[in-house]
C-alpha cells in the first residue's frame, strides 16, 4: 500500500468512526459523549491492523465491525438489543452504500485517468462525496423513524430483516466489484472495461437505497398504526370502565333510595324493641341494619369513586378466583389526574396482575399501594409471578406509559424474587 492509500484509509476510518457514533446517537435518541468517539475509533484501527496482520477474510472483518458498533450501542449508549442491532446495521449499510455508489461512478467516469496526478485529487473529491452522501442518508434515516418507534422490540423483526438483506446485498456488490479499489495501485483499479456493468451496479444500489427508505416509511406507519390500535384499545377499556361505574352508581342509588325509604320503619321497630327492654333482639336487629348499610358502601375507599368501583369489580373477580388482595391507597383530593386516565392505569395494571396470578402455581396475591411525595404521587402494583424473565412491554403496559407521560411521570417494571412490581410516578401539581 502506498502512502496516499495509507493516509486516505486512516482518514476514512476517522470520519467513519465519528459518523457512526453520531448517527447511532441521533437515531436512538441517546446522548453522545466525547469519550465514546476515541473508544470506537481505536477499536476500528485495531480491527484494521489485526485484519491485515492475520489476513482475515472481508466477511469476518465486516462482522466484527458490526458487533463492535452493536456493543457500543448496547453497552455504552444503553440501547435495547433490537435498537442496537438496527443502528449498527443501518450505519454499516449506509457507509457501504455511499462508497459503493462513488466506486461505481469512478469506474464509469474515470477509467482513463489512471497514472495521472489529477487522479489523486479526484479520488480525494470522490471520498469527500462519499461522506457527504453518507451524511445525507443518515439524516434522511433519522428523519424517517423516531427513537420510540425504533425501540419497539415486538416489531423489530419487521425492520431488522429487510435492512440486513439490503446490507448483505450492498456488501456483496462492493466486495465483489470494488474490493481492490482500497488495496491496490490506483492505476490498475481504473482499467475497467465493462462500463455498462458498473452503470448497472450504480442503478441497483440507488434502487437499494430507495427500497430501504420505503421500508423505513412502511415501518414507521406500522408502528403508528399499532399505537393507534393501542389507543383505541385503551379508549374501549376506559369506556367499559366508565359504563361499569355508571351502572354501579345507578344500582347503589336505587339501593340507597330504598334504604332511606325504609329507614323510618326500621327505626320505629328498633325503638319499640328498646322500649320493651328486649336488648338482645335490638342488638340483632341493629347488626342487620349495619350489614344492610355496609352493602351501600364500596369495599375499597380511595377517595375517588371511579377507582373505588373499578377496584371493587376487578378485585372482587380476583378474590372469586382465590387471589388475595390488599389495598393501601388514598388518592389526593383534589386530584389533577383525570378519571379517564385513572381508569386506564388501574384497569390495565389490575388485568395484568390478575393474569400473572392465574398462571402462578401457589398462593397468589395482589397488593396496591399509593403514597404522595411532594408534587408527585407514587402508585405501586405488586403481585406474585413466575420465575421467567420479564416479557416485552405489551399493550397494557404501553397504555399505562402513555397515561403516565401525560402527567410528566414515569413507569418502572421490575422483579424482586418471585414478585412483580409496577411503579407508576405521576405529577399531581
Amino acid at each position: 500500500m502506498d502512502y496516499f492509500s495509507f493516509g486516505l484509509n486512516i482518514l476514512c476510518l476517522l470520519v467513519q468512526g465519528l459518523m457512526h457514533i453520531s448517527f447511532s446517537s441521533r437515531l436512538t435518541g441517546k446522548k453522545q459523549r466525547i469519550g465514546h468517539f476515541p473508544v470506537y475509533i481505536f477499536l476500528l484501527f485495531f480491527l484494521e491492523w489485526f485484519a491485515r496482520r492475520m489476513s482475515l477474510p472481508w466477511l469476518a472483518v465486516i462482522g466484527a465491525e458490526l458487533f463492535m458498533l452493536y456493543a457500543i450501542n448496547r453497552f455504552v449508549l444503553g440501547n435495547c438489543s433490537s435498537a442496537s442491532w438496527a443502528a449498527a446495521i443501518l450505519a454499516g449499510y449506509i457507509s457501504q452504500f455511499s462508497f459503493g455508489l462513488i466506486n461505481s461512478i469512478e469506474a464509469v467516469c474515470l477509467p482513463y485517468l489512471a497514472g495521472t496526478r489529477l487522479l489523486y485529487l479526484l479520488v480525494i473529491a470522490a471520498t469527500a462525496a462519499s461522506f457527504a452522501i453518507c451524511a445525507l442518508c443518515y439524516t434522511a434515516v433519522v428523519k424517517s423513524i423516531s427513537p420510540k418507534e425504533l425501540d419497539q422490540t415486538a416489531n423489530a423483526a419487521c425492520l431488522l430483516f429487510p435492512v440486513l438483506f439490503f446490507f448483505t446485498a450492498e456488501l456483496y456488490i462492493v466486495q465483489s466489484a470494488y474490493t481492490q479499489t482500497f488495496y491496490n495501485d490506483y492505476a490498475s483499479v481504473f482499467r475497467l472495461e465493462h462500463v455498462g456493468r458498473h452503470a448497472g451496479l450504480l442503478f441497483l444500489q440507488a434502487l437499494g437505497l430507495g427500497a430501504l427508505l420505503c421500508t423505513l416509511y412502511a415501518y414507521r406507519h406500522l408502528c403508528r398504526s399499532l399505537q393507534i390500535q393501542a389507543r383505541m384499545h385503551s379508549l374501549t377499556q376506559a369506556s367499559q370502565a366508565q359504563k361499569v361505574y355508571i351502572d354501579e352508581a345507578q344500582t347503589r342509588y336505587e339501593q340507597t333510595k330504598a334504604f332511606r325509604h325504609d329507614i323510618k320503619n326500621h327505626l320505629s321497630v328498633l325503638s319499640g324493641l328498646l322500649n320493651r327492654g328486649k336488648l338482645a333482639e335490638s342488638q340483632a336487629y341493629l347488626e342487620k341494619l349495619e350489614a344492610a348499610s355496609a352493602l351501600l358502601s364500596f369495599p375499597y375507599q380511595t377517595g375517588n369513586p371511579v377507582v373505588d368501583i373499578l377496584l371493587g369489580e376487578k378485585l372482587g373477580l380476583a378474590k372469586a378466583k382465590g387471589i388475595a388482595a390488599e389495598v393501601s391507597l388514598v388518592l389526593p383530593n383534589p386530584c389533577r389526574i383525570d378519571d379517564f386516565d385513572l381508569c386506564v392505569i388501574f384497569a390495565n395494571a389490575l388485568d395484568n396482575a390478575v393474569c400473572a396470578c392465574q398462571s402462578f402455581e401457589g398462593e397468589a396475591s395482589i397488593c396496591i399501594r399509593g403514597e404522595q411525595q411532594g408534587d408527585f404521587y407514587m402508585l405501586v402494583f405488586e403481585n406474585v409471578c413466575s420465575g421467567e424473565p420479564l416479557p416485552p412491554a405489551g399493550t397494557g403496559l404501553l397504555n399505562i406509559q402513555s397515561a403516565a407521560e401525560k402527567y410528566h411521570g414515569a413507569v418502572l417494571a421490575e422483579k424482586e424474587g418471585g414478585r412483580f412490581l409496577l411503579h407508576i410516578l405521576l405529577n399531581i401539581s
